[in-house]
Protein backbone atom coordinates (compact mmCIF):
# COMPACT_ATOMS: atom_id res chain seq x y z
CA UNK A 1 0.00 0.00 0.00
CA UNK A 2 1.40 2.99 -1.32
CA UNK A 3 -0.09 5.79 0.40
CA UNK A 4 1.87 8.63 -1.77
CA UNK A 5 0.69 6.60 -5.30
CA UNK A 6 -2.67 6.78 -3.95
CA UNK A 7 -3.40 10.34 -2.71
CA UNK A 8 -1.38 11.57 -5.81
CA UNK A 9 -3.90 9.89 -8.08
CA UNK A 10 -6.89 11.17 -5.67
CA UNK A 11 -5.09 14.81 -6.33
CA UNK A 12 -5.42 14.43 -9.79
CA UNK A 13 -9.05 13.65 -9.16
CA UNK A 14 -9.53 16.48 -7.55
CA UNK A 15 -7.95 18.33 -10.16
CA UNK A 16 -10.02 17.03 -12.94
CA UNK A 17 -13.57 17.88 -11.16
CA UNK A 18 -11.99 21.24 -10.93
CA UNK A 19 -11.23 21.13 -14.64
CA UNK A 20 -15.15 19.68 -15.32
CA UNK A 21 -16.62 22.58 -13.21
CA UNK A 22 -14.61 25.47 -15.20
CA UNK A 23 -12.31 26.35 -12.38
CA UNK A 24 -9.21 24.93 -14.05
CA UNK A 25 -9.21 24.97 -17.91
CA UNK A 26 -8.05 22.02 -19.79
CA UNK A 27 -5.34 20.43 -21.27
CA UNK A 28 -2.85 21.08 -17.98
CA UNK A 29 0.41 18.87 -17.77
CA UNK A 30 -0.59 16.98 -14.49
CA UNK A 31 2.99 15.25 -14.58
CA UNK A 32 4.97 17.62 -12.19
CA UNK A 33 2.02 17.03 -9.67
CA UNK A 34 3.69 15.00 -6.80
CA UNK A 35 2.46 13.95 -3.23
CA UNK A 36 5.49 13.42 -0.65
CA UNK A 37 6.34 14.09 2.84
CA UNK A 38 5.65 17.53 3.91
CA UNK A 39 8.83 18.88 5.28
CA UNK A 40 7.97 19.99 9.04
CA UNK A 41 6.15 16.32 10.34
CA UNK A 42 3.94 19.15 12.26
CA UNK A 43 2.06 20.11 9.11
CA UNK A 44 0.59 16.86 8.36
CA UNK A 45 1.06 13.87 6.90
CA UNK A 46 0.61 14.00 3.26
CA UNK A 47 1.82 17.94 1.22
CA UNK A 48 1.35 18.18 -2.59
CA UNK A 49 2.90 20.62 -5.00
CA UNK A 50 -0.04 20.54 -7.74
CA UNK A 51 -0.90 24.88 -6.75
CA UNK A 52 2.36 25.53 -7.02
CA UNK A 53 3.44 23.56 -10.49
CA UNK A 54 -0.15 24.53 -12.06
CA UNK A 55 -0.64 28.24 -11.32
CA UNK A 56 1.00 30.08 -14.16
CA UNK A 57 0.05 27.48 -16.55
CA UNK A 58 -3.71 27.88 -15.19
CA UNK A 59 -3.12 31.77 -14.92
CA UNK A 60 -4.49 31.47 -11.67
CA UNK A 61 -3.40 32.39 -8.27
CA UNK A 62 -1.08 29.75 -6.38
CA UNK A 63 -3.12 30.07 -2.92
CA UNK A 64 -6.34 30.35 -4.52
CA UNK A 65 -5.80 27.18 -6.47
CA UNK A 66 -4.78 25.69 -3.54
CA UNK A 67 -7.50 26.39 -1.59
CA UNK A 68 -9.99 25.21 -4.50
CA UNK A 69 -7.89 21.84 -4.34
CA UNK A 70 -8.62 21.66 -0.58
CA UNK A 71 -12.04 22.50 -0.86
CA UNK A 72 -12.32 19.43 -3.10
CA UNK A 73 -10.46 17.00 -1.09
CA UNK A 74 -11.88 17.49 2.30
CA UNK A 75 -14.93 15.75 1.03
CA UNK A 76 -12.79 12.59 1.16
CA UNK A 77 -13.04 10.59 4.63
CA UNK A 78 -9.91 9.35 4.53
CA UNK A 79 -8.66 13.04 4.88
CA UNK A 80 -8.90 14.63 7.96
CA UNK A 81 -7.78 18.48 7.20
CA UNK A 82 -6.68 20.06 3.68
CA UNK A 83 -4.74 23.29 4.73
CA UNK A 84 -2.51 25.64 2.20
CA UNK A 85 0.40 26.60 3.63
CA UNK A 86 3.26 29.19 2.37
CA UNK A 87 3.39 30.49 -1.66
CA UNK A 88 0.90 27.18 -1.93
CA UNK A 89 1.69 23.95 -0.72
CA UNK A 90 -1.30 22.18 0.12
CA UNK A 91 -0.91 19.60 3.30
CA UNK A 92 -2.73 17.02 4.25
CA UNK A 93 -3.57 15.22 7.51
CA UNK A 94 -5.30 11.80 7.11
CA UNK A 95 -7.62 10.29 9.46
CA UNK A 96 -5.61 7.31 11.84
CA UNK A 97 -7.36 4.32 10.14
CA UNK A 98 -5.48 5.11 6.87
CA UNK A 99 -2.09 4.56 8.67
CA UNK A 100 -3.51 1.39 10.48
CA UNK A 101 -4.54 0.00 6.74
CA UNK A 102 -0.46 0.76 6.17
CA UNK A 103 0.45 -1.35 8.72
CA UNK A 104 -2.24 -4.08 7.72
CA UNK A 105 -1.02 -4.38 4.33
CA UNK A 106 2.58 -4.82 5.58
CA UNK A 107 1.52 -7.25 7.54
CA UNK A 108 -0.66 -9.28 5.16
CA UNK A 109 2.11 -9.77 2.73
CA UNK A 110 5.80 -8.27 4.16
CA UNK A 111 7.48 -9.47 0.81
CA UNK A 112 5.30 -7.63 -1.57
CA UNK A 113 5.10 -4.46 0.42
CA UNK A 114 7.39 -1.71 -0.81
CA UNK A 115 8.40 -3.59 -3.45
CA UNK A 116 7.28 -4.87 -7.46
CA UNK A 117 7.60 -8.25 -8.51
CA UNK A 118 10.35 -8.11 -10.93
CA UNK A 119 9.92 -7.24 -14.59
CA UNK A 120 6.52 -5.88 -13.70
CA UNK A 121 7.93 -2.98 -15.07
CA UNK A 122 8.21 -2.47 -18.70
CA UNK A 123 12.08 -2.33 -20.35
CA UNK A 124 15.28 -3.69 -19.93
CA UNK A 125 17.69 -2.92 -17.44
CA UNK A 126 21.87 -3.69 -18.01
CA UNK A 127 23.52 -2.53 -14.84
CA UNK A 128 27.43 -3.04 -15.35
CA UNK A 129 30.09 -2.86 -12.29
CA UNK A 130 33.26 -3.28 -10.79
CA UNK A 131 34.64 -4.50 -14.43
CA UNK A 132 38.52 -4.10 -12.92
CA UNK A 133 40.89 -4.56 -14.90
CA UNK A 134 42.13 -8.46 -14.40
CA UNK A 135 45.49 -7.32 -13.51
CA UNK A 136 45.71 -7.35 -9.95
CA UNK A 137 43.55 -7.98 -6.20
CA UNK A 138 40.88 -5.15 -6.09
CA UNK A 139 41.23 -2.48 -3.58
CA UNK A 140 38.21 -0.10 -1.58
CA UNK A 141 37.98 1.51 -4.24
CA UNK A 142 36.90 -0.76 -6.87
CA UNK A 143 33.94 -2.13 -3.71
CA UNK A 144 32.62 1.63 -3.32
CA UNK A 145 31.79 0.59 -7.21
CA UNK A 146 30.83 -3.16 -6.60
CA UNK A 147 28.81 -2.67 -3.54
CA UNK A 148 26.85 0.63 -5.56
CA UNK A 149 26.37 -1.27 -8.48
CA UNK A 150 24.73 -4.51 -6.39
CA UNK A 151 22.89 -2.48 -4.49
CA UNK A 152 21.35 -0.65 -7.29
CA UNK A 153 20.03 -3.76 -9.19
CA UNK A 154 18.90 -4.54 -6.10
CA UNK A 155 16.76 -1.70 -6.12
CA UNK A 156 15.65 -1.36 -9.82
CA UNK A 157 14.92 -5.15 -8.95
CA UNK A 158 12.37 -4.24 -6.09
CA UNK A 159 10.88 -1.54 -8.15
CA UNK A 160 10.03 -3.74 -10.59
CA UNK A 161 12.79 -3.96 -13.62
CA UNK A 162 14.27 -6.72 -15.39
CA UNK A 163 17.53 -6.04 -14.62
CA UNK A 164 21.02 -8.06 -15.85
CA UNK A 165 24.46 -7.56 -13.74
CA UNK A 166 27.44 -7.63 -15.76
CA UNK A 167 31.28 -7.09 -15.35
CA UNK A 168 33.28 -6.26 -18.43
CA UNK A 169 36.30 -8.00 -18.65
CA UNK A 170 39.54 -5.81 -19.65
CA UNK A 171 40.56 -8.82 -21.37
CA UNK A 172 42.33 -7.16 -23.98
CA UNK A 173 44.90 -4.15 -24.85
CA UNK A 174 48.39 -3.73 -22.98
CA UNK A 175 47.59 -3.92 -19.63
CA UNK A 176 46.41 -7.46 -19.85
CA UNK A 177 50.24 -7.76 -21.62
CA UNK A 178 51.62 -5.94 -18.86
CA UNK A 179 50.52 -8.25 -16.52
CA UNK A 180 51.48 -11.45 -18.64
CA UNK A 181 55.24 -10.52 -18.83
CA UNK A 182 55.08 -9.56 -14.66
CA UNK A 183 53.90 -13.06 -14.32
CA UNK A 184 56.27 -14.41 -16.45
CA UNK A 185 58.84 -13.32 -14.01
CA UNK A 186 57.43 -15.24 -10.96
CA UNK A 187 57.27 -18.09 -13.34
CA UNK A 188 61.16 -17.71 -13.90
CA UNK A 189 61.25 -17.17 -10.09
CA UNK A 190 59.15 -20.74 -9.28
CA UNK A 191 62.06 -22.29 -11.66
CA UNK A 192 64.72 -21.22 -9.20
CA UNK A 193 65.73 -17.66 -10.86
CA UNK A 194 66.03 -14.57 -8.61
CA UNK A 195 64.00 -12.10 -10.19
CA UNK A 196 63.38 -8.16 -9.66
CA UNK A 197 60.34 -6.44 -10.72
CA UNK A 198 61.52 -3.44 -13.07
CA UNK A 199 59.44 -0.65 -12.44
CA UNK A 200 56.25 -0.91 -15.20
CA UNK A 201 55.45 -3.91 -14.49
CA UNK A 202 52.87 -5.37 -11.69
CA UNK A 203 55.62 -6.04 -8.31
CA UNK A 204 52.89 -7.66 -6.21
CA UNK A 205 53.02 -11.04 -4.46
CA UNK A 206 49.79 -11.81 -5.76
CA UNK A 207 51.12 -13.19 -8.70
CA UNK A 208 53.28 -15.69 -7.36
CA UNK A 209 50.99 -18.15 -7.43
CA UNK A 210 50.41 -17.50 -10.91
CA UNK A 211 53.99 -17.84 -11.23
CA UNK A 212 54.00 -21.91 -9.59
CA UNK A 213 50.61 -22.87 -11.60
CA UNK A 214 53.04 -21.59 -14.76
CA UNK A 215 56.08 -23.67 -13.70
CA UNK A 216 53.58 -26.57 -12.87
CA UNK A 217 52.05 -26.96 -16.38
CA UNK A 218 55.21 -25.87 -18.43
CA UNK A 219 58.02 -26.57 -16.67
CA UNK A 220 60.81 -24.88 -18.18
CA UNK A 221 59.49 -25.02 -21.43
CA UNK A 222 58.65 -21.35 -21.77
CA UNK A 223 62.19 -19.98 -20.90
CA UNK A 224 63.42 -20.44 -24.43
CA UNK A 225 60.86 -19.66 -26.42
CA UNK A 226 60.70 -16.18 -28.07
CA UNK A 227 58.03 -13.55 -26.39
CA UNK A 228 55.16 -13.97 -29.09
CA UNK A 229 55.09 -17.47 -28.07
CA UNK A 230 54.71 -17.57 -24.70
CA UNK A 231 52.77 -13.98 -23.28
CA UNK A 232 49.45 -15.44 -24.88
CA UNK A 233 50.06 -18.87 -23.43
CA UNK A 234 51.21 -16.67 -19.77
CA UNK A 235 48.59 -14.15 -20.70
CA UNK A 236 45.62 -16.38 -20.57
CA UNK A 237 46.86 -18.30 -17.19
CA UNK A 238 47.30 -14.96 -15.32
CA UNK A 239 43.63 -13.42 -16.61
CA UNK A 240 41.90 -17.00 -15.56
CA UNK A 241 43.52 -16.53 -11.77
CA UNK A 242 43.27 -12.88 -11.68
CA UNK A 243 39.71 -13.37 -12.56
CA UNK A 244 39.23 -16.24 -9.84
CA UNK A 245 40.41 -14.38 -7.02
CA UNK A 246 38.50 -11.14 -7.78
CA UNK A 247 35.39 -13.37 -8.36
CA UNK A 248 35.97 -14.86 -4.42
CA UNK A 249 36.35 -10.89 -3.30
CA UNK A 250 33.05 -10.93 -4.66
CA UNK A 251 31.31 -13.28 -3.18
CA UNK A 252 33.10 -12.33 0.29
CA UNK A 253 31.34 -8.94 -0.16
CA UNK A 254 27.94 -10.60 -1.42
CA UNK A 255 28.25 -9.30 -4.77
CA UNK A 256 26.86 -11.54 -8.07
CA UNK A 257 27.10 -10.94 -11.79
CA UNK A 258 24.89 -12.76 -14.16
CA UNK A 259 27.45 -12.25 -17.22
CA UNK A 260 31.12 -11.81 -17.75
CA UNK A 261 31.86 -10.27 -21.00
CA UNK A 262 34.92 -10.53 -22.33
CA UNK A 263 36.30 -7.80 -24.12
CA UNK A 264 38.30 -9.41 -26.33
CA UNK A 265 35.38 -11.39 -28.03
CA UNK A 266 35.04 -8.12 -29.76
CA UNK A 267 37.88 -8.25 -31.86
CA UNK A 268 37.31 -11.87 -33.02
CA UNK A 269 37.44 -12.68 -36.80
CA UNK A 270 37.96 -9.83 -39.37
CA UNK A 271 37.63 -7.60 -36.36
CA UNK A 272 34.59 -8.94 -35.03
CA UNK A 273 31.85 -6.59 -33.57
CA UNK A 274 34.20 -3.64 -33.42
CA UNK A 275 34.45 -3.91 -37.33
CA UNK A 276 30.92 -4.53 -37.90
CA UNK A 277 30.29 -1.48 -36.09
CA UNK A 278 32.73 1.32 -38.10
CA UNK A 279 30.93 -0.40 -40.99
CA UNK A 280 27.99 0.44 -40.09
CA UNK A 281 28.38 3.57 -38.81
CA UNK A 282 29.88 4.77 -41.91
CA UNK A 283 27.38 3.28 -43.95
CA UNK A 284 24.78 5.75 -41.91
CA UNK A 285 27.33 8.52 -42.39
CA UNK A 286 28.28 8.58 -38.85
CA UNK A 287 32.20 8.53 -39.36
CA UNK A 288 34.60 10.96 -41.49
CA UNK A 289 38.13 11.35 -42.01
CA UNK A 290 39.46 14.70 -40.51
CA UNK A 291 41.47 16.52 -38.29
CA UNK A 292 40.50 17.69 -34.55
CA UNK A 293 41.21 20.98 -33.41
CA UNK A 294 43.69 20.86 -30.05
CA UNK A 295 42.41 20.76 -27.00
CA UNK A 296 41.96 23.48 -24.85
CA UNK A 297 44.76 24.35 -21.89
CA UNK A 298 47.33 21.61 -21.69
CA UNK A 299 47.49 18.70 -24.54
CA UNK A 300 46.94 15.25 -23.27
CA UNK A 301 49.71 12.89 -23.76
CA UNK A 302 47.79 10.72 -26.53
CA UNK A 303 46.57 14.09 -28.86
CA UNK A 304 46.97 13.62 -32.32
CA UNK A 305 47.15 16.16 -34.73
CA UNK A 306 46.74 13.83 -37.80
CA UNK A 307 43.84 13.05 -40.10
CA UNK A 308 41.97 10.46 -38.66
CA UNK A 309 38.55 8.28 -38.12
CA UNK A 310 35.95 10.44 -36.09
CA UNK A 311 33.10 9.56 -35.11
CA UNK A 312 30.31 12.25 -35.34
CA UNK A 313 29.63 12.43 -31.58
CA UNK A 314 28.50 16.25 -31.52
CA UNK A 315 25.47 15.71 -33.36
CA UNK A 316 24.65 13.47 -30.60
CA UNK A 317 25.30 15.91 -27.68
CA UNK A 318 29.24 15.47 -27.22
CA UNK A 319 31.63 18.53 -26.64
CA UNK A 320 33.65 17.25 -29.98
CA UNK A 321 34.01 14.33 -32.76
CA UNK A 322 35.88 10.77 -31.72
CA UNK A 323 38.34 9.17 -32.92
CA UNK A 324 37.59 5.57 -33.62
CA UNK A 325 41.31 4.59 -35.15
CA UNK A 326 45.06 4.81 -33.05
CA UNK A 327 47.76 6.25 -35.59
CA UNK A 328 48.55 2.13 -35.90
CA UNK A 329 45.16 1.13 -37.72
CA UNK A 330 44.37 0.04 -34.55
CA UNK A 331 40.67 0.62 -32.69
CA UNK A 332 40.60 3.36 -29.63
CA UNK A 333 39.42 2.35 -26.47
CA UNK A 334 36.42 4.32 -27.25
CA UNK A 335 35.59 1.95 -30.75
CA UNK A 336 35.73 -0.76 -28.22
CA UNK A 337 33.03 0.56 -25.87
CA UNK A 338 30.66 1.85 -28.79
CA UNK A 339 30.43 -1.92 -29.78
CA UNK A 340 30.42 -3.07 -26.50
CA UNK A 341 26.96 -0.73 -25.44
CA UNK A 342 25.68 -1.71 -28.86
CA UNK A 343 26.07 -5.03 -27.89
CA UNK A 344 24.02 -4.42 -24.96
CA UNK A 345 21.59 -2.61 -26.66
CA UNK A 346 21.15 -6.22 -29.14
CA UNK A 347 20.76 -8.25 -26.26
CA UNK A 348 17.98 -6.33 -25.53
CA UNK A 349 19.19 -3.83 -22.58
CA UNK A 350 16.81 -0.12 -23.69
CA UNK A 351 18.34 1.31 -20.40
CA UNK A 352 22.22 1.37 -19.09
CA UNK A 353 23.56 2.34 -16.37
CA UNK A 354 27.56 2.32 -16.07
CA UNK A 355 29.08 2.19 -12.40
CA UNK A 356 32.59 3.55 -13.06
CA UNK A 357 35.57 5.45 -10.75
CA UNK A 358 35.30 9.21 -10.45
CA UNK A 359 38.54 9.70 -12.98
CA UNK A 360 36.24 8.39 -15.75
CA UNK A 361 34.72 11.62 -16.11
CA UNK A 362 35.49 12.31 -19.38
CA UNK A 363 33.50 9.55 -20.76
CA UNK A 364 30.48 10.25 -19.88
CA UNK A 365 28.85 12.85 -22.46
CA UNK A 366 30.97 10.84 -25.54
CA UNK A 367 29.86 7.53 -24.54
CA UNK A 368 25.89 9.09 -24.12
CA UNK A 369 26.21 10.29 -27.42
CA UNK A 370 27.37 7.56 -28.85
CA UNK A 371 24.62 4.93 -27.42
CA UNK A 372 22.01 7.96 -28.56
CA UNK A 373 23.84 7.51 -31.83
CA UNK A 374 24.46 3.50 -32.07
CA UNK A 375 20.48 3.18 -30.45
CA UNK A 376 18.93 5.73 -33.05
CA UNK A 377 17.33 6.87 -29.52
CA UNK A 378 15.92 3.76 -28.51
CA UNK A 379 18.58 3.37 -25.39
CA UNK A 380 19.78 5.26 -22.80
CA UNK A 381 22.71 5.59 -20.81
CA UNK A 382 23.33 6.86 -17.34
CA UNK A 383 27.15 6.52 -15.95
CA UNK A 384 27.16 6.71 -12.01
CA UNK A 385 30.53 8.10 -10.93
CA UNK A 386 31.92 6.76 -7.33
CA UNK A 387 34.09 9.08 -5.94
CA UNK A 388 37.25 8.10 -3.53
CA UNK A 389 37.28 6.28 -0.35
CA UNK A 390 40.02 7.58 1.91
CA UNK A 391 40.74 4.28 4.25
CA UNK A 392 41.31 5.57 7.67
CA UNK A 393 42.24 4.29 11.19
CA UNK A 394 40.94 5.84 14.10
CA UNK A 395 41.44 9.07 12.05
CA UNK A 396 44.58 8.12 10.56
CA UNK A 397 45.71 7.28 7.04
CA UNK A 398 45.75 3.60 6.73
CA UNK A 399 49.13 2.22 5.07
CA UNK A 400 49.78 0.60 1.58
CA UNK A 401 49.65 -3.50 1.61
CA UNK A 402 52.22 -5.87 1.43
CA UNK A 403 50.12 -7.89 -0.86
CA UNK A 404 49.64 -5.60 -3.45
CA UNK A 405 52.45 -3.80 -3.15
CA UNK A 406 50.77 -0.61 -4.10
CA UNK A 407 47.23 -0.70 -1.96
CA UNK A 408 45.13 -2.12 0.42
CA UNK A 409 43.07 -4.74 -0.81
CA UNK A 410 39.71 -4.63 -0.50
CA UNK A 411 39.95 -8.19 0.94
CA UNK A 412 42.00 -6.61 3.60
CA UNK A 413 39.36 -4.85 5.08
CA UNK A 414 36.03 -7.17 4.41
CA UNK A 415 38.40 -9.70 6.65
CA UNK A 416 38.90 -7.00 9.20
CA UNK A 417 35.64 -5.24 9.38
CA UNK A 418 33.13 -7.68 8.02
CA UNK A 419 30.94 -6.95 4.56
CA UNK A 420 27.88 -5.49 6.23
CA UNK A 421 29.57 -2.39 7.40
CA UNK A 422 32.05 -1.98 4.07
CA UNK A 423 28.10 -2.19 2.31
CA UNK A 424 26.01 -0.10 4.56
CA UNK A 425 28.58 2.59 5.03
CA UNK A 426 29.70 2.79 0.99
CA UNK A 427 25.81 3.47 0.72
CA UNK A 428 25.54 5.94 3.26
CA UNK A 429 26.81 8.53 1.35
CA UNK A 430 25.90 9.63 -2.08
CA UNK A 431 28.29 7.97 -4.84
CA UNK A 432 29.19 11.04 -5.95
CA UNK A 433 31.00 12.21 -2.89
CA UNK A 434 34.16 11.27 -1.48
CA UNK A 435 34.07 8.79 1.52
CA UNK A 436 35.88 8.69 4.67
CA UNK A 437 36.22 5.43 5.53
CA UNK A 438 37.21 4.55 9.24
CA UNK A 439 38.03 1.28 9.86
CA UNK A 440 37.56 1.83 13.83
CA UNK A 441 34.75 4.02 13.61
CA UNK A 442 32.56 1.18 11.09
CA UNK A 443 32.78 -1.75 14.23
CA UNK A 444 31.98 1.04 16.92
CA UNK A 445 28.62 0.04 18.94
CA UNK A 446 27.46 3.19 19.10
CA UNK A 447 24.34 5.81 17.40
CA UNK A 448 27.07 7.15 15.58
CA UNK A 449 28.08 3.94 13.76
CA UNK A 450 25.04 3.73 11.24
CA UNK A 451 25.08 -0.07 10.48
CA UNK A 452 25.46 -1.05 14.04
CA UNK A 453 22.14 1.24 14.41
CA UNK A 454 20.34 -0.11 12.18
CA UNK A 455 21.17 -3.87 12.42
CA UNK A 456 20.50 -3.26 16.52
CA UNK A 457 16.87 -1.45 15.55
CA UNK A 458 16.03 -4.70 13.73
CA UNK A 459 17.44 -6.92 16.24
CA UNK A 460 15.50 -5.04 18.87
CA UNK A 461 12.38 -5.52 17.34
CA UNK A 462 12.98 -9.34 17.29
CA UNK A 463 13.78 -9.04 20.71
CA UNK A 464 10.28 -7.58 21.94
CA UNK A 465 8.95 -11.12 20.69
CA UNK A 466 10.67 -12.87 22.87
CA UNK A 467 10.19 -10.96 25.76
CA UNK A 468 6.24 -11.17 24.83
CA UNK A 469 6.85 -15.01 24.71
CA UNK A 470 8.19 -14.91 28.34
CA UNK A 471 5.98 -12.65 30.11
CA UNK A 472 2.81 -14.05 28.30
CA UNK A 473 2.99 -17.80 27.58
CA UNK A 474 0.88 -19.57 25.63
CA UNK A 475 -0.10 -15.63 23.65
CA UNK A 476 0.20 -16.15 19.81
CA UNK A 477 2.30 -13.43 18.65
CA UNK A 478 2.38 -15.24 15.48
CA UNK A 479 2.01 -12.79 12.39
CA UNK A 480 -1.58 -13.85 11.19
CA UNK A 481 -2.69 -13.86 14.68
CA UNK A 482 -1.33 -10.03 14.92
CA UNK A 483 -2.98 -9.23 11.43
CA UNK A 484 -6.26 -10.82 12.28
CA UNK A 485 -6.47 -9.98 16.50
CA UNK A 486 -4.74 -6.20 17.01
CA UNK A 487 -6.44 -3.59 17.44
CA UNK A 488 -4.58 -0.76 16.09
CA UNK A 489 -6.06 2.21 17.51
CA UNK A 490 -4.53 2.03 20.44
CA UNK A 491 -1.26 3.56 18.95
CA UNK A 492 -2.25 7.16 19.48
CA UNK A 493 1.41 8.09 20.79
CA UNK A 494 3.29 10.68 18.29
CA UNK A 495 6.01 8.45 18.65
CA UNK A 496 3.92 5.08 17.55
CA UNK A 497 2.84 7.56 14.69
CA UNK A 498 6.10 8.86 13.80
CA UNK A 499 7.20 5.13 13.40
CA UNK A 500 4.04 4.07 11.25
CA UNK A 501 4.43 7.49 9.03
CA UNK A 502 8.11 6.28 8.40
CA UNK A 503 6.87 2.56 7.79
CA UNK A 504 4.15 4.61 5.03
CA UNK A 505 6.78 6.20 3.22
CA UNK A 506 9.04 3.15 2.68
CA UNK A 507 7.30 2.31 -0.98
CA UNK A 508 7.97 6.24 -2.01
CA UNK A 509 11.49 5.88 -0.97
CA UNK A 510 12.11 2.90 -3.15
CA UNK A 511 10.64 4.34 -6.42
CA UNK A 512 12.16 7.79 -5.67
CA UNK A 513 15.77 5.62 -4.93
CA UNK A 514 15.22 3.96 -7.94
CA UNK A 515 13.98 6.27 -10.31
CA UNK A 516 16.82 8.21 -9.38
CA UNK A 517 19.46 5.44 -8.94
CA UNK A 518 20.74 6.60 -5.71
CA UNK A 519 20.57 3.56 -2.93
CA UNK A 520 22.17 5.77 -0.49
CA UNK A 521 18.11 6.88 0.00
CA UNK A 522 17.10 3.75 1.24
CA UNK A 523 20.04 4.03 3.69
CA UNK A 524 19.30 7.30 4.96
CA UNK A 525 15.47 5.70 5.59
CA UNK A 526 16.64 3.24 7.12
CA UNK A 527 18.62 5.37 9.48
CA UNK A 528 15.80 7.60 10.36
CA UNK A 529 13.55 4.54 10.82
CA UNK A 530 15.93 2.95 13.68
CA UNK A 531 16.49 6.25 15.15
CA UNK A 532 12.40 6.68 15.48
CA UNK A 533 12.21 3.08 16.97
CA UNK A 534 15.15 3.62 19.46
CA UNK A 535 13.60 6.74 20.79
CA UNK A 536 10.32 4.96 21.02
CA UNK A 537 11.82 2.47 23.10
CA UNK A 538 14.10 4.54 25.29
CA UNK A 539 10.64 6.64 26.47
CA UNK A 540 9.32 3.30 27.58
CA UNK A 541 12.16 3.14 29.58
CA UNK A 542 10.61 5.81 31.35
CA UNK A 543 7.17 5.12 30.83
CA UNK A 544 6.04 1.86 31.66
CA UNK A 545 2.96 2.17 29.95
CA UNK A 546 4.55 2.98 26.87
CA UNK A 547 6.66 -0.53 27.00
CA UNK A 548 5.70 -2.54 23.60
CA UNK A 549 4.98 -5.30 25.94
CA UNK A 550 2.96 -4.90 28.76
CA UNK A 551 1.96 -7.95 30.49
CA UNK A 552 -1.05 -6.50 32.27
CA UNK A 553 -2.41 -5.33 29.14
CA UNK A 554 -2.91 -7.52 26.45
CA UNK A 555 -4.91 -5.04 24.20
CA UNK A 556 -1.40 -2.42 23.95
CA UNK A 557 1.06 -5.19 23.63
CA UNK A 558 -0.76 -6.72 20.90
CA UNK A 559 -0.96 -3.82 18.62
CA UNK A 560 2.95 -2.50 19.59
CA UNK A 561 3.73 -6.20 18.51
CA UNK A 562 1.70 -5.65 15.19
CA UNK A 563 3.79 -2.31 14.81
CA UNK A 564 6.94 -4.07 15.63
CA UNK A 565 6.41 -6.82 13.22
CA UNK A 566 5.81 -4.25 10.35
CA UNK A 567 8.35 -2.27 11.20
CA UNK A 568 10.91 -5.43 11.23
CA UNK A 569 10.01 -6.21 7.79
CA UNK A 570 10.79 -2.63 6.24
CA UNK A 571 14.18 -2.73 8.21
CA UNK A 572 14.70 -6.25 6.36
CA UNK A 573 13.14 -5.12 3.10
CA UNK A 574 15.33 -2.41 3.35
CA UNK A 575 18.58 -3.90 4.10
CA UNK A 576 18.21 -6.45 1.69
CA UNK A 577 18.65 -4.14 -0.73
CA UNK A 578 21.59 -2.78 0.51
CA UNK A 579 23.11 -6.70 0.65
CA UNK A 580 23.33 -6.33 4.29
CA UNK A 581 21.67 -8.60 6.83
CA UNK A 582 19.33 -8.37 9.42
CA UNK A 583 20.23 -10.20 12.38
CA UNK A 584 17.57 -11.69 15.08
CA UNK A 585 20.13 -9.94 18.07
CA UNK A 586 23.39 -8.43 18.89
CA UNK A 587 25.43 -8.77 21.86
Amino acid sequence: MNIFALFEARVREALEALTRSGALPEGLDLSRVVVEPPRDPSHGDLATNAALVLAKEAKANPKALGEALAAELRGDPRIASAEVAGPGFLNLRLVPEVLQDVIRSVLADPDAYARRAPGSVPGKVNVEYVSANPTGPMHVGHGRGAVFGDALANLLSAAGRDVTREYYVNDAGAQVDVLARSAYLRYREALGETVSIPEGLYPGDYLVPVGQKLAETHGPALLDRPEHEWLPLVRDTAIAMMMDMIREDLFALGIRHDTFFSERTLQGENGGAVAALLDDLRARGLVYEGRLPPPKGQLPEDWEDREQTLFRTVDFGDDTDRPLLKSDGSYTYFASDIAYHRDKFLRGASEMIDVLGADHGGYVKRMQAAVKAVTDGKASLDVKLCQLVRLLRAGEPVKMSKRSGEFVTLREVIDEVGRDAIRFMMLYRKNDATLDFDLAKVVEQSKDNPVFYVQYAHARCRSAFRQAAAALPGEDFSRASLLADSDLSVLSDPGEIEIMRLIAQMPRVVESAAVAHEPHRIAFHLYETASSLHGFWNKGKDLPQLRFVNPTDRKSTRARLALVEALTSVLASGLAILGVTAPEEMR
